[in-house]
């Protein structure tokens, strides 16, 4: 079997806790996968045997070989800078510096596209997802970090540095005094959203504030059941959230915002989210369509695999 021919895409998912593989067929059915590993952390090398690893599985459930051509493309927590090569801008960050398509590639024996995971994320929601329906949409993703892509026309937007979507890395907007100048980044900057926004931010306050550490989903479970300090946590990262993607509106004005991530699970975030954005919104009639995701957290694996279905 010539998988070129038959159209076989394999996805990567490349994740600071979890590398997730499945393969899609000409029709975007998954015919093989998700197959889930353990990211070897702190590990350039390691990595690179997890991924090929991943890929060698997949083939053997499709009873192919490396001969038979399936494409692989992969997201990961960062960007490929245009002019080396390599990653930037990567939290998992033994990556960074890294020319981690070219390894692959070697390794592979065939191209490897890579892009950010928050890009394969919009673009599979975007192509046959929550926002099919939307000419531009911002995915968003909120789960051990912070991240975004941006699609328009099934298209992904990713400009000349590679950068486009990445709203995590920018100053919460609005801040008051007491989230001035705010914690600091992995990036080495203060302030950044995802220092406040991501899962970790919920479950760090949480802790500071009470001196448990929960994990977010138990903490939006108190909060549901009327526990004051755990709706103050929540309260907070609501109008946090609100104010960051307010300021992605004010500039994009996506027709669709999906969430992604282990905090689109979070229920409260779209009842809450929509009317707290709007209040942000630079606009007479501010209109937020915010949806959860149509796969879950499949969404940036078969991102990944679509990337070859892009030019």
């Amino acid at each position: 079997m010539n998988a070129a021919k038959t159209g076989l895409r394999l996805g990567i998912d490349l994740g600071g806790t979890k590398i997730e593989g499945i393969a899609l067929d000409a029709d975007n059915n998954i015919v093989a996968g998700p197959i889930r590993v353990a990211t070897p952390r702190h590990d350039y090398a390691a990595t690179l045997d997890a991924i090929v690893g991943l890929v060698e599985n997949l083939e053997a459930q499709l009873g192919i070989s490396s001969d038979d051509g399936a494409s692989v493309g992969m997201g990961i927590p960062g960007s490929i800078v245009r002019a080396t090569g390599r990653v930037q801008n990567a939290n998992s960050v033994w990556l960074n510096g890294r020319p981690l398509a070219a390894d692959l590639t070697s390794r592979l024996s065939r191209p490897v596209r890579i892009a950010n995971d928050a890009n394969c994320f919009a673009l599979s929601e975007a192509v046959d997802g929550a926002a099919a329906d939307a000419h531009t949409v911002f995915g968003v993703i909120l789960g051990t970090g912070c991240g975004g892509g941006l699609v328009l026309g099934r298209q992904v937007i990713n400009g000349p540095m590679g950068i486009g979507g990445e709203w995590g890395h920018n100053p919460l907007p609005w801040a008051r005094e007491d989230e001035t100048p705010g914690p600091r980044c992995w990036c080495g900057r203060l302030g950044c959203m995802e220092q406040w926004v991501a899962g970790p931010a919920i479950e760090g306050f949480y802790e500071a504030a009470s001196g448990q550490r929960l994990r977010s989903s138990a903490i939006a479970k108190l909060g549901s059941e009327g526990d004051p300090m755990a709706r103050r946590i929540l309260d907070a990262h609501t109008d946090r959230l609100a104010r960051g993607l307010a300021h992605v509106m004010n500039i994009f004005d996506p027709d669709v915002v999906v969430l992604g991530g282990g905090l689109s699970k979070l229920d409260h975030l779209y009842r809450e989210l929509p009317p707290a954005i709007e209040r942000y919104v630079f606009a007479d009639h501010p209109v937020v369509d915010l949806r959860p995701p149509r796969w879950g957290d499949s969404g940036g694996v078969r991102g990944a695999a679509w990337l070859w279905n892009s030019p």
